[in-house]
């Protein structure tokens, strides 16, 4: 064993249990009491220490010289710290992130006068603050009382016999800066110190390092007998509900315990005689009423359990359910789950920190499960107990992360033995919600795994109503393809067999979709949830910029928009974000239902269904930071491939010769519920709606994966002229549907227009536009200057990753006449993947020049790229393309296609370009 696992087992069995307190009533302005409770929200004194003087001028006893600040609240709220002077520009320091108007590190002192009454004067009396980053530390009349540090939940302190009824002075000193390094990975694509940590816990990425105080602040008086701490651990396998809560009490007490439901009606009155109390923890069991239903996503029954004994009562909400894996299936309640995810990362723009009302969190969840979503991972982070209970009333699947991503796991004990304390306060504070379904030791962690394998084991002796899991997925091999031993589930991008998502396959591999993942993973033997798919960068949506009225301003937004003024390309912005955004979306859906389709998977983690403003302005989202929509895709849309139950269709390719049948086997992914005799519809129609061809039949849907129900053939000979159709599923009755895009191309002649001069050579496109030629200029990839075709947008961020072909999609001019026999849309779809791949984008950087198929540049270089684009060049005119037009056509039907419509086009009378270009740029394309 090492040195710091030893210290992790001497650690544990010493633990201070840290009490969680009833439930507090808050209420806003000055210090007021109401029952047995004080809210200290409202006004404070405050007084920075960047110089770190306070303590020696014992600023504990006045702060002279403070100003007021509102509580909760943060120093970025007021304004308080130094001003930005940061101005837009398009570098790694603005580009990194939001930009904090206002911003302080170090330690801040808060102060406030209050009033204890006279009954109070037995009584033991906490203060509790519900989330405070990252340490405090509390006075009472200028005597120190004790530190807290904590990103995972409240500061308690026990000020029993120190506050005394009368006045009294509370000082508290907040300090942000970081105090366990370790904790965090470094960015180094960021200037700036202080936007180094990339941990949501820690970070200005996202959230940002705030210095207040957030949630309850309160005076809680109770009774030194009162029962405290009450934790519910639901047995469904044999029918029980065990409870313990801790308290001084003797076994000849008599405990009165209630279950209430939602609605307020007693479902359980009992009183427990039969207990064991061992050093202050009591321990019962009871049957489970018949009335308590259990909980899950379609069936989110919580409820309201209370112990009364001769020292006061408490109470904590639960749910009755069990989380388990079976066969290496993740089960709830001994029913097969799949977790159809997303990341929250902190991304709170008007605020910086996360609502820690349950309104805010409901309104989130909503607008998440109206896409289809059931569960959210927090990365690298823990959110407040008001996202729990928001999650335990929708039915929703949370996992938690300790405030950790790093690379040197296990190197500094006391950051292992700080990440301990948060790992037992977080299955203490929120462990009764049954929304709270997983758990890791952080993200993309390296270093000594078995530290992390001690944490996880000992989490899992200690609490079985969660899943554990080391870490979700590992850099460091060969952890990241495979479990740990500790592991619970694996949550991984890959395993020693090759990808599971589909970041690694879509750009390199043609479009098919007969694909799933299961000859990678069906060797794994718990349940496997990807890790972080999708991660499509979407162009800046620079409508947005109005909407930051918070302590956040959108400078890289304005840079972007300002760069895109300054190159004549501003009004192209909206259809940019719409181009790149659908191209997102239909990549989202195939990553989606490839993960449905692999038997073995239990769930999928979307990067992410909303952007993430940091870490290079990572727009990934389909939903801005905000979680609205962007006007991509509606949530009724999405929900088609991302629900309960999804139908789902395998065939070969997305493209198709006229003399070929298309064969597709229709397959049902039901994770609701059994689905007895359902008639199942499909169809294939044209662009137009017409019908080409329909059936229906019926089936038994069991839970998973419903295999082969049909098979559908339909031959493609009538199709005579280039067409794009779309077979279609649906379940009568319900609103269960989905549908795919299909391109089918008739054999076509490809001859060269009379008139018309077809060349690669730059020679040849110039000597015939000097004599007034019409000139079809498709160069050579190898003899072009400009970026590498790429079907795929921008993975994550070009400020992140820097180093990756950087474009975004195609904005194609659809109505235009050159693709009058090229049925398109005006963004990327399937059957461009060819096209884009076999081609250069060009730099026009030509303000009067709007090309037929633009391709969007990334936002950090926003040049004016094409693929086609047409011009009058002196006396001749010009149509040229940067697609590779001429290799192995009669194999590559799409670029045959877009051959023969191009010619079409040159030999028709429309052909009459407007634009006007000089041969030297176009010399300068040469390479």
């Amino acid at each position: 064993m090492s040195q710091n696992n030893t210290e992790i087992r001497n650690i544990l069995p010493n633990s201070i249990k840290i009490v969680l307190l009833f439930f507090l009533i808050i209420v806003t302005g000055c210090e007021k009491q109401v029952g047995e409770t004080i809210s200290l929200s409202g006004a404070w004194s405050v007084k920075l220490d960047s110089m770190e003087v306070g303590d020696q001028e014992n600023w504990a006893n006045g702060l002279k010289d403070a100003n007021s600040i509102t509580l909760p609240g943060t120093l970025d709220d007021a304004e308080f710290g130094k001003t930005s002077t940061l101005e837009p520009a398009l570098n790694n320091i603005v580009l990194s992130s939001l930009n904090r108007k206002h911003e302080y590190y170090g330690k801040a002192w808060y102060q406030k006068e209050i009033e204890i009454p006279e009954n109070w004067k037995k009584k033991n009396i906490a203060l509790e603050f519900e989330r405070v980053l990252w340490e405090s530390k509390v006075y009472v009349d200028g005597k120190a009382i004790g530190t807290r540090e904590s990103l995972v939940g409240s500061h308690v302190y026990d000020l029993s016999g120190v506050l005394t009824p009368g006045n009294h002075t509370i000082s508290v000193r907040i300090d942000n800066s970081d105090q366990y390094p370790n904790i965090n990975v470094l960015g180094n694509k960021y200037p700036d110190e202080a936007d180094k940590q990339m941990a949501h816990g820690y970070t200005n990425h996202t959230q940002i390092k705030w210095n207040g105080i957030l949630g309850n602040i309160v005076l809680k008086a109770s009774e030194k007998s009162e029962p405290q701490n009450l934790q519910i651990y639901p047995d469904t396998q044999n029918g029980k509900i065990d409870l313990e809560f801790e308290q001084v009490a003797s076994n000849s007490e008599k405990i009165q315990f209630e279950i209430i439901d939602s609605n307020g009606n007693l479902i359980l009155s009992k009183t427990i005689e039969d207990y064991l109390a061992e050093d202050s923890l009591v321990k019962f069991s009871i049957e489970r009423p018949e009335e308590l239903k259990y909980w899950d996503e379609f069936s989110p029954n919580v409820y309201e359990a209370i112990v009364t004994s001769s020292g006061g009562s408490t109470s904590a909400k639960f749910g009755y359910r069990n989380i388990s894996t079976e066969n290496g299936i993740l089960e709830l309640n001994d029913h097969r789950i799949f977790l159809r995810g997303n990341l929250e990362c902190v991304i709170f723009p008007l605020t910086g920190y996360p609502p820690m009302e349950k309104e805010e969190w409901s309104s989130l969840i909503g607008q998440a499960k109206n896409y289809g979503l059931n569960h959210l991972r927090f990365h690298s982070w823990c959110p407040p107990k008001a996202a729990f209970e928001a999650a335990d009333e929708a039915g929703f699947y949370l996992q938690v992360e300790l405030p950790h991503w790093s690379l040197k796991v296990g190197e500094d004990k006391k950051t292992t033995v700080f990440l301990y304390s948060e790992a037992k306060k977080m299955i203490q504070d929120y462990g009764n919600h049954p929304s709270f379904v997983m758990m890791t030791m952080g993200n993309e962690l390296e270093g000594d795994m078995s530290v992390l394998n001690e944490m996880t084991a000992a989490l899992k002796e200690k609490d079985n109503r969660h899943l554990y899991a080391t870490t979700s997925f590992s850099f460091q091999k060969p952890s990241g393809t495979r479990p740990e031993p500790e592991d619970d589930f694996f949550i991984t991008q890959w395993t020693d067999k090759g990808w599971i998502r589909g970041q690694g396959i879509f750009n390199s591999q043609p479009p098919r979709f007969d694909q799933d993942y299961s000859a990678n993973m069906e060797h794994i033997e718990i349940p496997v949830v990807s890790h972080e798919i999708g991660q499509y960068s979407v162009y800046p949506d620079l409508s947005e910029i109005e909407k930051y009225t918070g302590v956040l301003e959108p400078l890289n937004f304005i840079a972007v928009k300002n760069d895109l003024k300054e190159k004549g390309l501003l009004d192209l912005s909206d259809e940019f974000t719409n181009a790149s955004g659908n191209l997102a979306a239909i990549l989202y859906k195939e990553e989606i239902e490839r993960a449905l389709k692999t038997e073995e998977f239990d769930g999928f983690q979307l990067l992410q269904l909303q952007d993430f403003p940091g870490q290079g302005t990572a727009l990934v989202g389909l939903l801005n930071a905000f979680w609205e929509s962007k006007g991509i895709i509606s949530g009724e849309e999405f929900r088609n491939f991302n629900s309960e139950v999804v139908p789902l269709l395998h065939f070969e390719k997305a493209v198709y010769k006229s003399h070929e049948n298309f064969h597709a086997n229709l397959e049902i992914a039901d994770f609701y519920k059994e689905i007895k005799d359902q008639t199942i519809e499909w169809s294939i129609s044209d662009a137009k709606g017409n019908e080409l061809q329909k059936g229906s039949f019926s089936a038994n849907l069991n839970i998973g994966n419903n295999k082969n129900l049909k098979t559908i053939n339909f031959p493609l000979e009538k199709i005579k002229t280039a067409q794009k159709l779309h077979v279609s599923v649906a379940l009568e009755g319900t609103n269960y549907k989905n549908s795919w895009p299909i391109w089918v191309y008739p054999d076509v002649e490809v001859d060269k227009p009379a008139g018309v001069v077809m060349t690669s050579s730059f020679e040849e496109a110039q000597k015939a536009l000097k004599n007034g030629s019409k000139v079809f200029f498709n160069p050579k990839l190898e003899d072009i200057e400009g970026i590498t075709g790429r079907f795929v947008p921008v993975f994550w961020s070009p400020v992140h990753f820097p180093d990756q072909p950087g474009t975004m999609g195609l904005l194609i001019d659809e109505d235009h006449f050159a693709l009058d026999n090229f049925p398109t849309s005006s963004f990327t779809e399937w059957n461009w993947w060819d096209l884009a791949i076999q081609s250069k984008s060009v730099v026009l950087n030509d303000k009067e020049l709007e090309p037929i198929v633009r391709v969007i540049d990334n936002f950090v270089t926003n040049r004016s790229l094409a693929n086609v684009f047409e011009a009058k060049v002196g006396e001749g005119s010009l149509l040229f393309t940067s697609i590779d037009l001429y290799s192995n056509i009669e194999n590559r039907p799409v670029a045959k296609q877009l051959k023969y419509s191009l010619l079409e086009y040159l030999k028709s009378n429309d052909f009459s370009p407007k634009q006007e270009i000089e041969w030297e740029k176009i010399s300068k394309l040469k390479k």
